[in-house]
């Protein structure tokens, strides 16, 4: 190969930066050249690139999101888009694509490979609901910022002897609320993966106001209920002033941690590298510490859901 292209797509998060400038310091010491299509997908279809030098990913490594910027691409659904978008791949001479997103994005993928163009995946979903790795880019990331939220809410609730209900992302996945809800000692999880019993939170907490702790905080999973309801709830059951905060897109912004800046390099050099082996239609990941690369036709079809036992033990150390 003599010329690959980069793009991101999905939502952003903080570790595609650090993947970006890997996979092209990559490419141009391997002799080959680097398109970086703006916009995801979208920038495909319009023919929105960026010739990748050095100079393009100097000082983007500490930065969150993405430099490329991410939209969603109705166009790029059908078929007729998707053939577009390998004509213009053909036109533009890029013989390998790598594509830094999440389902969506690495179903895309998975479609241009199906019609002939070489394609690298890498995850990136705050969720970690993407199969065949222990983590995605993001997550990491996410999990620091909640972390640093909640440990400030903490001091209020306190303070004021008050329940917080703090919402964090994650619409089908209840990843990042039971591990921070372990990491920040929260006194309960709310996921959609797990039933919960509202008379069961509110015996809990009960419990803990006779003994004497009159301040608790819920993390919820935004796909689990509404925040609001759930503190009406307690309000009404035990008499806890309550507050509801939701995060919202502060979980995915800021500098990237350590870890993902870490793993941003390993997934990009890895995929370059994959591609000049002749590889295709695979994603890579983080497999036991190790770098590992699954089949995308097999990745996009399976279900990776929150471990049972992180849940068990956030109810454990909750008590």
């Amino acid at each position: 190969m003599k010329r690959i292209g980069i793009l991101t797509s999905g939502g952003d998060c903080s570790g595609m930066n650090a993947t970006i400038r890997s996979a092209t310091r990559t490419a141009l010491a391997r002799g080959v050249q680097v398109v970086g299509f703006r916009k995801g997908y979208a920038g495909l279809l319009k023919g929105d690139f960026i010739e990748m030098t050095t100079r393009e990913v100097a000082g983007i490594l500490h930065r969150g999101g993405t430099f490329l910027q991410s939209a969603r691409s109705e166009e790029f659904r059908t078929v007729l888009g998707r053939e577009k978008a390998v004509r213009h791949l053909q036109d533009y001479g890029v013989e390998g694509l790598i594509v830094i997103g999440g389902d969506g994005s690495l179903n895309g993928a998975l479609a241009l490979h199906k019609m002939g163009v070489p394609v690298i995946g890498v995850p990136a979903s705050i969720d970690n609901d993407i199969a065949f790795t222990d983590m995605a880019l993001g997550v990491d990331t996410a999990l620091n910022n909640i972390i640093y939220a909640v440990d400030c809410i903490k001091d209020t609730a306190s303070s004021h002897d008050r329940a917080f209900v703090i919402e964090v992302m994650g619409r089908n996945s209840g990843y990042l609320a039971s591990m921070s809800a372990i990491a920040t000692g929260a006194e309960y999880a709310i996921i959609p993966e797990v039933e919960y019993d509202v008379a069961d939170l509110c015996n809990q907490l009960r419990r803990r106001y006779e003994e004497g702790r009159s301040n608790a905080i819920i993390i919820l999973a935004e796909g689990a209920g509404r925040a609001q309801n759930i503190a009406d709830n307690i309000k009404d059951a035990i008499g806890f002033e309550t507050r509801v905060t939701v995060l919202g897109h502060y979980q995915r912004g800021g500098a990237p941690s350590v870890f993902d800046r870490l793993l941003g390099s390993r997934f990009g050099n890895a995929a370059v590298e994959q591609l000049l082996a002749g590889e295709m239609g695979k994603m890579v990941g983080l497999c036991c510490g190790e770098i590992c690369s699954t089949l995308l036709e097999t990745v996009v079809v399976s279900e990776k859901t929150t471990l049972d036992e992180l849940h068990e033990l956030s109810k454990i150390l909750g008590i």
